[in-house]
């Protein structure tokens, strides 16, 4: 994420408890797992440009 802009979220917080029934989950993993998914999605998007793409594949990630 850039400085500035404002953070998106793309985790589905009732979504993480379903992916570790056997698991209590804290308040705190879906806004530390939403920080490691914009960070991925940014390195393959920079991935992409440098490859002269402008469209993201999953082999960016």
């Amino acid at each position: 994420m850039r400085k500035g802009e404002k953070m998106v979220d793309l985790i589905i917080k009732s979504k993480i408890k379903s992916a570790v029934p056997d698991m209590s989950v804290a308040g705190d993993v879906a806004e530390a797992l939403n920080k490691k998914v914009l960070k991925l999605l940014d390195e393959a998007a920079n991935r992409a440009k440098l490859n002269g793409r402008r469209t993201l594949q999953a082999r960016d990630l």
